[in-house]
C-alpha cells in the first residue's frame, strides 16, 4: 500500500496574530459564495415563524402551530446529516439542486393544505418533506470556508462571521415573515420563504469552483466515518439542543405575549431585538484574539445563557423582555461561535460538512421540541409559560457540558492519510 499526499496552500499563509474581519473578506473568492449563500438562507428564518402564524391562523391554537412546526423541524433534524454526508462525498450541487425543488413544491403544498383547513394529519404529511428538504446552507458555505483557509488563524474569525450572518437572518427573516403574514396575507411568509429557497439554492449551487473536493467511493474506508462517533461532538449536539430550545421557546412565546396584549406586529420587533443581541456579540466575539481554550469559553458562555433564558418567563412588559432577549441573544451567539470552532479541532477535514450538519439539525430539533412544548404550555397554562422551555432546555444542556466537558479538549492533529486528519488531501491511493 502506497500514499501520495500532498497539501494545498491556505489562502492566508501569513494571517496576523489578531486576524478580523477585513482580512476575512479579503480572501481570494469568498465573495463568490458568500453573496449567494447569504441569499439562499435567508428563507431558513422564516420557515418555523410563518408556519406558526399560517397555521395559528386558520385553526386557532398554538399548540396545532407549534406541532406543524414541530414536525418540520424534526424532520429537518433527521435528514440534515445524512445531507452532508452526501454532499461530503458526492458534492454541494448534487444535494441542493433535487433538495431546493422538493422544498418548494412540498412548501406550496403544505401552504395550500393549510388555507383548505385541511385536518392536522395532512399538515404532519406535507410539513414532513418540507423539513427534510431545507437546504444546508450555512454549513456548506462553513465547509467551502475551510477549503479556502485550511489552517489558518482566520477559521475562528470565520465561524464568527457565519454566526452573525447566520443572525442577520435572524434579525430580517422573523421580521420579513411576520410582516408578509400580518399585513399581506396569512400565507404570504410561506410562499415567499418557498420562493427564496428555489432562487437563492440554484444561485449557490451554480458556484461549484469553491465548494469542498468530493471524497467519492474511493476514499470510503478514509472518509466516511461518521461525524457523530467523535465523543465531542455528541457533547456538542446536546449544547446545540439547548440553543434551538430558545430559538423555538421564543418564536412561539413572543408570539403569544404581542397577541396578547393585542400587537401582534411587535412579535418581529423583539424577536429581531433578540436576534440583534446575538448579531452584535457575534461581531465582538469574531473581532476579539482569545487566549482561553475553546471549550473553557464555551462552558463560561453557556453558563451565561442559562442564566438569562431562566429569566425570561418573569417579563410582563414589553421593554423587559425587549431587554431581557437582547440578553439572551447576546449570550447565544458565543456558544455557537465556539461551538462550530470546537469542530475543525475535533473532526477530519472530509466530515466536517456532515458534523456542522449534525449541529444545526440539533438546532433544528431543539427548536421543534421547545415551539410543541410552549404551544402546549401557552394554550393551557398562563401567558409567557412557553418561557419555561428555554429555561430548561439550557439549563439541563448546561449540566451535560459541565459533566463532560473534558471530552471537548482538542489535542494536535496526527497528519496521516490512513486516519483521514488534517487539512491534507489525499492525491493518490494505491
Amino acid at each position: 500500500m502506497a500514499s501520495t499526499v500532498t497539501t494545498e496552500p491556505p489562502e492566508n499563509p501569513a494571517a496576523p496574530s489578531r486576524p478580523g474581519y477585513g482580512q476575512l473578506l479579503r480572501t481570494r473568492g469568498a465573495w463568490t459564495f458568500l453573496l449567494p449563500g447569504f441569499a439562499a438562507r435567508q428563507p431558513f428564518a422564516m420557515l418555523t415563524i410563518s408556519i406558526v402564524l399560517l397555521v395559528q391562523h386558520t385553526t386557532g391554537s398554538y399548540g396545532a402551530a407549534g406541532a406543524a412546526a414541530a414536525v418540520t423541524g424534526v424532520s429537518m433534524a433527521l435528514f440534515a446529516p445524512y445531507s452532508g454526508r452526501l454532499a461530503d462525498r458526492y458534492g454541494q450541487r448534487a444535494v441542493l439542486v433535487p433538495g431546493v425543488l422538493v422544498h418548494t413544491l412540498s412548501g406550496l403544498a403544505l401552504t395550500a393544505l393549510a388555507l383548505a383547513d385541511a385536518p392536522l394529519w395532512a399538515l404532519f404529511a406535507a410539513a414532513v418533506p418540507t423539513g427534510a428538504s431545507v437546504p444546508q446552507i450555512g454549513p456548506m458555505v462553513r465547509a467551502r470556508w475551510g477549503v479556502k483557509l485550511q489552517d489558518s488563524p482566520l477559521m475562528s474569525t470565520a465561524a464568527a462571521f457565519e454566526s452573525v450572518t447566520d443572525e442577520l437572518t435572524f434579525v430580517f427573516g422573523p421580521l420579513l415573515a411576520t410582516a408578509l403574514c400580518t399585513t399581506v396575507a396569512p400565507a404570504a411568509g410561506l410562499v415567499t420563504e418557498a420562493a427564496l429557497t428555489l432562487a437563492g439554492g440554484l444561485l449557490f449551487a451554480a458556484r461549484k469552483s469553491t465548494q469542498p473536493q468530493v471524497t467519492g467511493a474511493g476514499h470510503a474506508r478514509v472518509r466516511h466515518a461518521s461525524a457523530l462517533r467523535v465523543p465531542g461532538v455528541r457533547v456538542l449536539v446536546v449544547a446545540f439542543l439547548g440553543i434551538g430550545s430558545v430559538f423555538g421557546g421564543m418564536q412561539v412565546s413572543l408570539a403569544a405575549f404581542t397577541e396578547s396584549i393585542g400587537e401582534p406586529g411587535l412579535n418581529g420587533v423583539l424577536y429581531g431585538t433578540f436576534a440583534a443581541g446575538n448579531m452584535l456579540s457575534g461581531l465582538v466575539c469574531g473581532a476579539l484574539a482569545w487566549k482561553a481554550a475553546p471549550h473553557r469559553r464555551l462552558v463560561v458562555g453557556y453558563t451565561a445563557l442559562a442564566l438569562t433564558a431562566s429569566a425570561l418567563w418573569t417579563s410582563h412588559s414589553v421593554l423587559v423582555l425587549a431587554g431581557l432577549g437582547l440578553l439572551v441573544g447576546m449570550c447565544i451567539a458565543p456558544a455557537l461561535i465556539t461551538g462550530y470552532t470546537l469542530v475543525e479541532g475535533l473532526v477530519p477535514a472530509g466530515a466536517r460538512t456532515e458534523a456542522f450538519t449534525w449541529l444545526t439539525g440539533a438546532v433544528a430539533l431543539g427548536q421543534a421540541a421547545a415551539v410543541t412544548v410552549a404551544g402546549q404550555l401557552e394554550d393551557r397554562l398562563w401567558g409567557g409559560a412557553g418561557f419555561l422551555v428555554p429555561m430548561a432546555g439550557t439549563v439541563l444542556a448546561l449540566a451535560t457540558l459541565l459533566a463532560l466537558r473534558s471530552r471537548l479538549v482538542t489535542r494536535p492533529r496526527n497528519r496521516t492519510v490512513a486516519r483521514g486528519v488534517g487539512h491534507r488531501v489525499p492525491l493518490t491511493v494505491d
